[in-house]
């Protein structure tokens, strides 16, 4: 493997998977939906019944993500700029970009449960500017694996955002005054998973970037857990893990085939980057995604890892290889029920 081998095909498949990102669907199109499939509030309530109730927050309680160029705050965001962590969700050309900052994590775990709420931003704004474009939340239990998807987003093109000042729980029936209802602010499950989040984070309920990496200690995660996602508008989706012997990239974590494959697994190996991405992460160490927190030399990881990240590749395109193994990971639960 030459780690400066720039696979370009491959930024085109994960602007294609992640995933539907920047699909517009109009509020009739919501409407629709509402009335084919189980609405939020339904969803939402059984999702409080098996997992947990998720509790209103604001979103300008969040830690802020930071977004840096070459090491470092700028004194000046710019529109369309580079950083050295963009974020991976594809924007769209009318937003700000990969680099807006001020977008916000949110840990409302307790116990076993993990509930992790992410407020973005895709246009500038002030830091303390309750206006967010995008708010999803990942509910996940580490007993059972049972997940539960929540997602709300501006219209595409729509640079004002919406008011994240109080995110409400999305069973919840009737809001305070002047606040709004779970029905208005949250998208019904069906256009929900057709956004398909799942074949993005296809190993686990969260997934690892280095835009995230920079808030890592807020963000709940279980790798090697169980992960069952549960309603029947989730069913389609699905994964399986890819491990290989003697695999240095399993030790922590699963791999799982749908965008780690066509994307993630080369883009942690320096082969492709992000979009967005400056000099400085498309230099090594930055360009290197795993291991986290990496201090060795790019000849060390090259020995240690390049012939895992073959292997996984081979796997990728020939589950059927002689040299792979495979098993389910992500399964869905569309009586709601236990496995």
């Amino acid at each position: 493997m030459n780690p400066g081998t720039k696979l370009h095909w491959i930024t085109y498949l994960y602007l294609g998977l992640c995933l539907n990102a920047l699909v517009f669907i109009t509020p009739s199109a919501l409407a629709a939906s509402s009335k084919d499939d189980s609405s939020v509030l339904e969803y939402g309530q059984m999702c409080a019944q098996q997992i947990a109730e998720i509790p209103p927050f604001n979103c300008d309680d969040g830690t802020i993500v930071p977004i840096t160029v070459e090491g470092r705050i700028p004194d000046q965001y710019t529109s369309g700029m580079t950083c050295d962590r963009p974020a991976l969700l594809p924007y769209g050309s009318e937003t700000f970009g990969q680099c807006t900052p001020y977008s916000r994590i949110i840990n409302l775990s307790h116990g076993k449960t993990q509930i992790s709420a992410f407020c973005r931003r895709e246009y500038l704004r002030d830091p303390a500017s309750p206006m967010f474009d995008e708010v999803d939340i990942v509910l996940h239990a580490q007993d059972s694996g049972k997940t539960c998807w929540f997602h709300a987003q501006s219209p595409e093109g729509d640079a004002k955002g919406f008011d994240a000042s109080r995110v409400p729980p999305p069973n919840e029936k009737t809001p305070p005054p002047g606040h709004p209802a779970a029905d208005k602010f949250w998208w019904p499950p069906a256009p929900t998973s057709d956004k398909n989040c799942g074949g993005c984070h296809d190993a686990e309920p969260t997934m690892y970037s280095p835009w995230l990496g920079q808030v890592w200690q807020h963000v709940p995660t279980d790798p090697l857990g169980r992960y069952i996602n549960i309603g029947k508008d989730f069913a389609k989706w699905h994964s399986s893990s890819i491990s290989t012997r003697d695999n240095t990239c399993i030790g922590c974590h699963r791999i799982g085939n749908q965008a780690s494959c066509s994307t993630y697994i080369q883009m942690a190996a320096g082969m492709t980057n992000a979009p967005g991405s400056d000099e400085l992460a498309k230099s090594y160490p930055l360009s290197h995604w795993m291991p986290v927190n990496n201090d060795n030399s790019l000849a060390f990881w090259n020995i240690t890892h390049e012939k895992s990240i073959r292997d996984l590749l081979t796997c990728c395109k020939d589950p059927k290889n002689s040299i792979c193994s495979m098993a389910p990971i992500m399964t869905p639960d569309t009586r709601g029920k236990a496995h």
